[in-house]
């Protein structure tokens, strides 16, 4: 999508932080997914009709990396409705594909190669591949994720598991990192489920759990191919404030793509001191 008003607007104004004036620059699906730097936005689809996807799509495409659609809800659209879907998100530079639990279904009913089949002929070009329900061995683990790189789709990994209390593990996340990487995945997603409660880093009110947090940067040497999944306003601001506009952001609704694209680049007070010169900026006091 081309945005006409940045011929309009002064680009301080579009863009006060400077960092993500060209974020949207990226003309093809896998540029976006490789890691930019730019921060990538990851919305979760959980039942959007066609009204309502295109309108995403017509004003939010230019902030968005990649559309999941989530849990195994894929298979329950028309194929006329789904297909539109897709083809939409494509055609528009966007990584698209079904909810990692699916992939899992597959597992479980042992019907991989033919969930491969049937994403490739729908036309995703992205699949990920997670073990948040069920026990996946490290060894098929890598085997979905080289059979999905082989039929040519972005492949997306996640660690965590997604039932309540669920904990993670900074050493495990850190080599799982670096064998889903090695294997072909472009980014690895850190599990916090669609509410954002009571798993991962969070804990039941959505709060963050400082300790896990700083253990996984200790052990995790390159967190441009990390993403969070932070689908509340307070832990985006907390990520972003925490690392930067360009940290990679998942499991945001459709309808707060644009309110979190406002604060990676500072027009929103969360993260106005984005915008702010140094001089300025030890002057800023942040307000909760």
């Amino acid at each position: 999508m081309k945005n006409s008003l940045r011929g309009v607007w002064p680009s301080e104004l579009c863009d006060p932080s400077g960092f993500r004036l060209d974020a949207a620059a990226e003309p093809d699906p896998e540029s976006r997914a490789a890691g930019t730097g730019r921060g990538q936005t990851m919305v979760i689809d959980k039942g959007l009709g066609r009204h309502s996807f295109t309108d995403m799509i017509e004003t939010a495409s230019s902030y968005i990396s990649c559309i999941k659609l989530g849990f195994g809800t894929a298979p329950l659209y028309s194929t006329e409705l789904l297909l539109y879907k897709i083809d939409l998100a494509k055609r528009h530079g966007i990584v698209v594909m079904p909810g990692g639990t699916l992939l899992e279904t597959a597992v479980q009913q042992d019907v991989v190669p033919a969930f491969f089949n049937t994403v490739c002929n729908l036309g995703f070009n992205g699949i990920e591949v997670s073990d948040g329900t069920i026990d996946l061995p490290r060894q098929k683990r890598t085997e979905l994720i080289k059979e999905g790189k082989q039929r040519g789709l972005i492949v997306f990994t996640e660690y965590g598991k997604k039932l309540s209390g669920s904990l993670i593990d900074a050493a495990s996340l850190a080599e799982t990192m670096e064998t889903d990487l090695d294997a072909g995945a472009e980014l690895l997603t850190v599990e916090a489920r669609e509410s954002g409660t009571g798993v991962g880093v969070f804990d039941e009110k959505g709060e963050c759990r400082t300790n896990l947090l700083d253990d996984v940067l200790k052990f995790v040497p390159d967190l441009n191919r990390l993403m969070w999944e932070a689908p509340l306003k307070h832990q985006q601001v907390l990520f972003l404030r925490k690392f930067g506009p360009g940290v990679h952001l998942g499991n945001i609704p459709p309808t707060e793509v644009l309110s979190l694209e406002t604060m990676r680049r500072g027009l929103r007070q969360d993260t106005f001191e984005f915008g702010l010169k140094k001089k300025e900026l030890k002057e800023y006091v942040y307000v909760i």
